[in-house]
């Protein structure tokens, strides 16, 4: 006989309440722990059945119920599921969000070069500061794990850990627990050395596989850097300017364009800079850029905001005598389109 929905409840009640008391579960406590319309008659008959299926015993005659082994694998099973279940549909709905995402930053990177005359580059999202979400380990075989990691965004990153002991379901599960209840909340730099310590102390034999987690949480989180998305538009624009069309000038500035690295170091100095006004709209004038490049240039950017975290970087290059008036109003307006295109996809 397989479990109907009521005797899965019932029997998830029992075990949790078993497992808060440490005390045989009667009827009336299933009743009024899941508030249903359920009569205490019904509930017995169903424990009944669960007790004849082998999923809960009677300790003692008169006595409450409960969980038996095999109602603890029942549990155990379910809740991994649950948590795959949900890691599935995250990952399945991050990947839609970051296609449309994408495809909307290379379409706003061309707008912006056209409207404005100028070069423009659009960065895809960083996760700055990432805090963990959710952290689950699951079995691969018998000496290899799958290590997913959620951080904020809904950032997901999934890794392989080889681990030297085979593991049961419930140490698994038991180290899930472990690692939710003392990272969840927290960036990288907050997950300090009493923190590491007092996790490998409650891990106690499988203090190994802490540390082999929180090696891979610090590399999933910190290779973003290296993975940064950088869309480019209107790079010949700088060919309809006399003071940046000089051969040797025009040639260094389209390479600049071309290469992610170099791109990737203005972003990054834009990032780091203490002057950013509060708007995340900064003007660098000739020598005041973070490019060497991009000395005979003036470079205009902003930071758009997704929430939770999650920045990206919108520049203008172009000659010291742009129209600045208009790259800030275009600018302003670019963030606001942005902002509503991606709140527009969170429905």
């Amino acid at each position: 006989m397989e479990l109907d929905e009521r005797k899965v409840k019932i029997l998830k009640a029992i075990i949790k309440n078993y497992m808060d008391t440490g005390e045989p579960v009667g009827s009336r406590t299933i009743s009024k722990y899941l508030d249903t319309k359920w009569s205490s008659a019904t509930i017995r008959n169903e424990m009944s059945d669960l007790e004849e299926m082998g999923y809960i015993i009677q300790p003692h005659t008169s006595a409450g119920r409960i969980p038996s082994d095999k109602g603890y694998r029942f549990y155990v099973d379910q809740i991994m599921q649950e948590k795959d279940n949900e890691v599935a549909d995250m990952q399945e709905l991050m990947i839609q969000r970051v296609d449309r995402l994408e495809s909307v930053l290379k379409k706003l990177a061309k707008i912006l070069a056209k409207d404005t005359n100028y070069a423009a580059l659009i960065s895809g999202p960083q996760y700055h500061h990432n805090k963990l979400k959710f952290i689950q380990l699951s079995r691969v075989d018998a000496y290899k794990l799958l290590l997913v990691i959620v951080v904020e965004g809904n950032l997901i990153k999934n890794t392989m850990v080889d681990v030297q002991e085979e593991l049961t379901d419930e140490q698994i599960l038991n180290l899930n627990i472990l690692l939710n209840s003392n990272l969840n909340g927290l960036t990288i730099e907050e997950i300090n050395l009493e923190i590491i310590r007092k996790m490998k102390e409650q891990a106690g034999s499988h203090g190994q596989v802490v540390d082999l987690v929180l090696n891979e949480v610090a590399a999933a989180i910190r290779a973003d850097d290296d993975d940064l998305q950088i869309y480019t538009s209107g790079a010949t624009n700088i060919f309809k300017y006399p003071e940046l069309s000089d051969n040797q000038k025009a040639s260094q500035l389209l390479s600049t364009l071309e290469h992610t690295e170099t791109l990737q170091e203005l972003v990054n100095g834009v990032n780091e800079d203490p002057n950013s006004s509060e708007n995340g709209i900064q003007v660098y004038i000739g020598e005041e850029s973070p490019v060497q490049a991009m000395k005979d240039c003036s470079v205009v950017t902003a930071t758009y905001e997704l929430g939770e975290g999650v920045r990206g970087t919108i520049g203008i290059i172009g000659p010291k005598r742009m129209d600045y008036e208009k790259v800030l109003k275009t600018l302003r307006t670019l963030m606001t389109q942005l902002d509503a295109t991606f709140k527009n996809e969170e429905r």
